[in-house]
């Protein structure tokens, strides 16, 4: 079996470690004679599974107990909504405009009370960070949010905003648990795992418990869309993705396994000089980012030619390198560089690069 060197933003390339584990109790799980996809999401064997996934995850994060962590469908999209419908009581937001998601979660925002767009990038086609020193944030803003890792246009804050007091929420689908975070900065910190932590189908939003209200802000909020509905239950008030916490379980062991999430940062900063290393010195390629706000995790480049980049991305596929091509608001490559990715996948990234650049002056 030949397996290729997958860039995709998501869903992505899970740590081969886990695959093989999966596969191996595809059909048993620990002796149960079932598979996880079979078994009831009211079992022990699966009420062990969840609870040690979020154990896991609680340690690998440092997430304090003044905070629930919550297993959820629908995606980061759908946490869209539900941030607001639960905890916009004033009825006023200050967003961030990074990157379509941002403006996404902008949008919606805008059905359930004033969302204010405080800063934005869309300027220069989201290329960089906006200065979050100073914003215009409303006293009575109920909360600041951003995306903070930009999976389209290849940006992250290196820096937080400074909310001037107002809680933070933030959107890190595209860097979860690539590098530590101190989670007391956050009020909310969600994402969806397809990119970086397991398979699609899910949602991790880790909450400071007293953001959880007896009654969402927005009324008639529907009973699946209340953060304490989903709190109470402890992540089980419906059938669950069980499959996917199952393999966010294997990953976060995985994660424990490799050193922890400043081993992971290591890593992840290792395999991004590498490629833009090789960026910064190309005459063919160039990154489309202002450096100082560059991704460890998504890097966008171009040649400048629709044509080159088309056959760029046809001839790496061909060379086991697949997944290549760059979002259309962007154009030319991408390359998703997740945690699971190894340096040995990026170095045949630049080698091909090297390549075709010599082989198309």
């Amino acid at each position: 079996m030949s397996r290729v060197y997958n860039f995709s933003a998501g869903p992505a390339m899970l740590p081969e470690e886990v695959l093989k584990t999966a596969a191996a109790e595809m059909l048993d799980y620990h002796g149960s004679g079932q598979s996880v996809m079979e078994m009831s999401h009211r079992s022990s064997l699966f009420q062990g599974i969840i609870d040690q996934a979020e154990a896991d995850i609680r340690e690998l994060m440092g997430i304090p107990d003044n905070y629930e962590v919550l297993f959820l469908q629908g995606g980061a999209s759908q946490q869209f909504a539900m941030i607001p419908m639960n905890i916009m009581k004033n009825g006023k937001a200050a967003y961030i405009i990074t990157g379509n998601w941002a403006r996404k979660a902008y949008q919606e925002a805008q059905k359930y009370g004033e969302a204010i767009a405080a800063a934005s990038s869309e300027d220069k086609n989201f290329t960089y960070i906006p200065d979050c020193s100073d914003l215009p944030i409303p006293e009575d803003a109920d909360y600041v949010y951003i995306c903070q890792n930009n999976t389209i246009y290849g940006t992250v804050y290196h820096k937080l905003p400074n909310t001037k007091g107002h809680t933070l929420v933030a959107d890190v689908s595209s860097c979860f648990l690539s590098e530590p975070v101190n989670v007391n900065d956050y009020g909310i910190i969600y994402g969806g795992v397809q990119k970086n932590v397991g398979p699609a189908g899910m949602v991790i939003s880790i909450i400071r418990k007293d953001l959880i209200p007896e009654e969402p802000a927005v009324a008639n909020t529907p009973t699946m869309l209340r953060f304490k509905t989903h709190a109470d239950a402890h992540s089980l008030y419906n059938t669950p993705p069980c499959y996917t916490i199952y393999i966010c379980g294997l990953v976060f062991k995985w994660l424990k396994e490799m050193g922890g999430l400043s081993v992971m940062k290591e890593r992840n900063e290792k395999k991004a000089k590498l490629l833009y290393d090789f960026l910064d010195q190309s005459k063919l390629f160039h990154g489309t980012v202002v450096p100082a706000d560059r991704s460890l995790m998504n890097v966008p480049f171009v040649t400048g030619d629709k044509e080159m980049d088309a056959k760029f991305v046809k001839e790496a596929a061909d060379n086991g390198l697949v997944n290549l091509k760059g979002h259309r608001t962007v154009g030319g490559m991408r390359a998703s560089i997740y945690n699971a990715m190894p340096y040995e996948g990026v170095e045949k990234l630049v080698e091909f690069m090297d390549d075709f650049e010599k082989n198309n002056r």
